[in-house]
């Protein structure tokens, strides 16, 4: 399990007066981020391990929360830079997420951006060789491009150009918007051809996840028991299998029934929290 504070600031526990301090402190460790590389996680990154060493391109879909963000930053945590003395830090895997309508000099400068460059005006030319001296001077193996369905039809084309120019692996990840923004050129769709699906849990990883996030995440003093049939029949509908929405049910029940004095998730606390998310 990995606690990648670099991925979100943890929020500020509220301090109510009489609050138990242990209270608190479980609260606002709820409030972080947590990532548990569950198996489907450790097969993607074994897959993004063969696509960088072999420096080819690919794609990821899905739908939104079934966690393919994260598993791009857990993917790049797992990979940290390399710093030499006298030398540009060797940064094996880079990611930056794509804002909406992205053009060539979004792209350039959010690549600066997340390797820790100090960017200077300059034209798009000039932008575009201090991107591709950067890369090279730090090694960089692999490219995340996350959102990737938001860029504009062009700009793919200098991400063909990078992969050409300096054989590093780019991974575009998106929703199936991708696959029909690539279609639209089919050079640029037959570049990208590798895809990996990252697909919803079904119902069984649904009840498995459930009780690996109750004793590795939640870790309240009483078993709440997620993956029993009851509380099975609240959460399977409510989540769709979507993993993003399960992580955030399941820790604002907890945080909820904390608040409330009680020492693990009741089924009407779980019932009313996913009563907000239908």
């Amino acid at each position: 399990m990995v606690n990648p504070d670099e991925l979100n600031e943890p929020s500020v526990a509220s301090n109510q007066a009489g609050a138990d301090p242990q209270v608190e402190r479980d609260i606002q460790r709820l409030q972080r981020r947590w990532v548990v590389e569950l198996e489907q996680m450790q097969r993607f990154h074994q897959w993004l391990d063969e696509k960088r060493t072999a420096r080819q391109p690919c794609r990821v879909v899905g739908d939104s929360r079934t966690g393919k963000t994260i598993a791009c930053d857990t993917y790049r945590l797992k990979h940290p830079p390399t710093l030499i003395s006298g030398q540009p830090p060797h940064i094996p895997v880079v990611s930056w997420q794509s804002p909406p309508d992205s053009g060539n000099r979004d792209l350039f400068e959010g690549i600066l951006q997340a390797l820790r460059y100090q960017l200077n005006r300059g034209t798009l030319s000039e932008i575009r060789s201090r991107v591709y001296r950067t890369l090279k001077a730090c090694q960089v193996e692999m490219l995340i491009v996350d959102e990737a369905h938001r860029l504009r039809p062009r700009t793919f084309s200098e991400l063909q150009d990078i992969l050409d120019v300096l054989q590093i692996a780019i991974v575009l990840v998106g929703t199936d918007r991708l696959d029909a923004v690539m279609r639209r050129d089919e050079q640029v769709y037959r570049r990208f051809i590798a895809s990996h699906r990252y697909e919803r849990l079904t119902s069984t990883q649904l009840v498995e996840t459930s009780a690996i996030w109750e004793t590795h995440v939640l870790r309240l003093p009483e078993p709440s028991n997620l993956g029993s049939a009851k509380m099975q029949k609240i959460l399977g509908p409510v989540t769709g299998g979507y993993l993003g929405l399960l992580d955030r049910i399941l820790r604002e029940s907890a945080v909820r029934s904390l608040s409330r004095g009680l020492k693990r998730v009741e089924f009407s606390i779980l019932n009313e929290v996913a009563a907000e998310c239908r």
